[in-house]
């Protein structure tokens, strides 16, 4: 393969052995870490951007005999990842900031800044494969499926793909350890990186924190949201609305003798709805418009869709409404369907594509 391959490294153990094999063979490798959110003050490991992690990556790539430069991107990254994780929290919507950093910083503002460099495709550290059918690039889910990555790139282009390497995608972790192992590489042992690698301790303080700073956004709830059953009866009050997402039990602080999960959340009125297990269970989805990642599929498309991450899929119906917003019937009525996560469709182990949920849609609706 002719031309430059930049591969991201974060410090971790994944994106080090990415580098580690490419560097043996014949193409030209630069690794390139990302400046995304600067916490050089924490003495913390696992964090995608901290500065301990760029270090663990500058000297990987010393061990792999290949150059290695930072990319400052932290204000793209905040306009990209985290005002829009404030914002969604905010809304009372439970946001995927992991996806929004695929999408405009990984493969998107990285893949550019690679070719400024002289770069001509990207290699990364996700579990994930990317399949050629034709002149078509193919998402799929990887070969093993507890690291699978591939919900969080459902918004890839085909000239992100075509640009792009997964060389972990026929591994599994514990492959991957012992190639680090086999080699000597300085991360060998090191665990896994955190999932929001930019909020230190907890989501409600860090969205206070961010919200204080932006005085656009104004005052935001001070007092505790005001809990209620769907019937309008006042059941108590707990922490203030952003603290809670659909599907969660704890934390409501409440003394009842069922189990109450979280069914809704109402910014405009501080107010959580609550109820049984059996009430977060919905017929489907209401999204925003579907990315296609191959070609645009028009009528009614059968397939597989996951709600989350780590949801393990149902079969489905996709359609279009008059106002171009997706349509998604399950099969079977699923639990936890929360606005501002993502619809990701499969066939099989590719992925068609995904939407933003927006709303669920009542059974018998």
């Amino acid at each position: 393969m002719s031309g430059m391959t930049a591969v991201a490294m974060s410090g971790g153990l994944d994106s080090s052995v990415v580098a580690w094999m490419l560097s043996r063979g014949d193409e030209e490798i630069v690794g390139l870490s990302m400046l995304l959110w600067d916490r050089g003050e924490e003495v913390v490991h696992g964090r995608c951007c901290g500065a301990l992690d760029l270090g663990d990556a500058r000297r990987v790539a010393e061990q792999c005999g290949i150059p290695h430069y930072t990319l400052r991107m932290e204000k793209e990254f905040r306009r990209s990842v985290v005002d829009p994780f404030v914002d969604g929290y905010l809304a009372g919507t439970t946001p995927v900031p992991c996806t929004r950093c695929n999408t405009w910083i990984k493969f998107g503002l990285f893949l550019e800044r690679a070719r400024q460099l002289g770069a001509q495709r990207i290699a990364t550290g996700h579990y994930a494969r990317i399949v050629r059918a034709g002149d078509q690039f193919e998402l799929h889910a990887a070969r093993y499926r507890d690291k699978d990555q591939s919900y969080y790139l459902f918004e890839l282009t085909q000239e992100q793909l075509s640009t792009s390497r997964f060389p972990l995608g026929e591994k599994t972790k514990d492959e991957v350890r012992s190639l680090a192992r086999e080699v000597g590489l300085r991360v060998a042992e090191k665990g896994e990186s955190m999932e929001l690698c930019f909020v230190s301790g907890g989501i409600r303080e860090f969205v206070e924190r961010e919200a204080a700073a932006r005085p656009e956004i104004g005052e935001i709830a001070a007092e505790g949201a005001t809990v209620r059953d769907r019937a309008g009866t006042v059941l108590g009050r707990a922490e203030p609305y952003y603290r809670y997402t659909v599907g969660q039990r704890r934390g409501l602080g409440l003394g009842s003798p069922e189990r109450l999960y979280v069914l809704g959340v109402d910014a405009g009125a501080n107010e959580i709805v609550v109820g049984g297990r059996e009430e977060l269970l919905v017929a489907g989805l209401m999204g925003s418009p579907m990315h296609w990642i191959g070609e645009r599929q028009t009528g009614e498309v059968e397939a597989t869709v996951k709600i989350r991450a780590r949801h393990a899929g149902v079969r489905c119906r996709v359609s279009t409404d008059e106002a171009g917003r997706t349509v998604v019937e399950f099969d079977q009525p699923q639990h936890g369907v929360a606005p501002g996560q993502a619809a990701v469709l499969y066939q099989g182990t590719r992925v068609l594509g995904g939407c933003w949920i927006e709303s669920a849609l009542e059974n018998g609706s």
